[in-house]
């Protein structure tokens, strides 16, 4: 619809607002008889009130964004007349958020003037996007807009509730879903393991006999740490002193293999035992050959 029809088609709609504000002026004629006060000065009473009311109108209508949307276009269209379209944009920063994204999040389109765009708010919209940390916008007058940004890059994966995020190493997630490009970044899983992964992450790559074999760190009740292997073995890591317990286990596994052995779990909570748990074969089969071995002081 041309513009013109569409400002008719909103006229049409204030009619209801105008009758009222008619009414409105008439139930306030006797107060403004009171008050005694010069002609010039009561039309300019009756004025005030009429575009009160009229403003009142407007709001309570909904009628304002559209008013304000055409006074923008209108404002642009006298910026580019003047040559002060955008009709260059440079772009700096950006590897995952393609430009399509930047412009929309900035609000620039193909109508807007550079000389009344607003670089703050578009730097607020665009700091909106958990995947950026940080943005700049530069007017190069007459015709060109700089945008430099800085992305938060993709550290690590967060599963909460059977959800998987992408999530950056302060724990900020950047996307609700993971692609297969992502699928080898270190998981997290539990409440607040998104915020605390990174601190672990530092210790356990201490121990690359560890780092290699690690599958998901869990955190167990906001307090202490599971480690999960790629083979299925569990790590139940103490509260305190995180980096002794995984000192002893990268000896265990240096010096005897542990991670290959038919176990399932190895308990570092004790900070003087190791408890192992065998695997339900391992166990019958422990418990075959105790049964089987010949008891001191019997018969041959």
């Amino acid at each position: 619809m041309p513009r013109g029809g569409r400002f008719a088609g909103r006229l049409l709609g204030w009619w209801p607002w105008l009758a009222k504000v008619e009414r409105f002026v008439a139930r306030k004629r006797r107060m403004i008889a009171r008050l005694r006060i010069s002609h010039g000065g009561g039309v300019a009473a009756s004025a005030f009130i009429l575009l009160a009311a009229v403003g009142y109108g407007l709001v309570a209508g909904g009628h304002i964004d559209p008013l304000m949307d055409a006074g923008k276009d209108m404002r642009d269209a006298i910026g580019r007349a003047f040559g002060f379209r955008i009709a260059t944009i440079g772009f700096s920063g950006t590897k995952n958020i393609t430009h399509e994204e930047i412009l929309a999040g900035a609000g620039v389109t193909a109508t807007s003037s550079l000389l009344f765009f607003d670089v703050t708010a578009a730097r607020a919209r665009l700091m909106s996007d958990p995947r950026i940390s940080d943005a700049t916008l530069l007017k190069l007058y007459p015709d060109r807009l700089q945008i430099s940004i800085v992305e938060r890059r993709p550290y690590a994966l967060w599963q909460i509730n059977r959800k998987v995020s992408l999530v950056a190493n302060d724990g900020t997630v950047l996307t609700p879903y993971v692609s297969k490009e992502y699928i080898s970044l270190p998981m997290f899983v539990g409440r607040g393991a998104e915020k605390r992964g990174k601190d672990l992450m530092a210790l356990i790559d201490r121990f690359p006999e560890i780092r290699d074999n690690l599958r998901a760190s869990i955190l167990v009740a906001e307090r202490r740490w599971n480690l999960r292997l790629k083979n299925g073995l569990d790590i139940k890591l103490p509260e305190t002193d995180v980096v002794g317990a995984l000192s002893l286990l990268s000896s265990l596994e240096r010096e005897k293999r542990i991670f290959s052995r038919d176990i399932v779990s190895i308990d570092l909570r004790e900070p003087d035992r190791v408890t192992v748990q065998l695997s339900e074969a391992a166990a019958a089969a422990r418990d075959a050959a105790v049964k089987a071995k010949p008891k001191k002081g019997g018969s041959a």
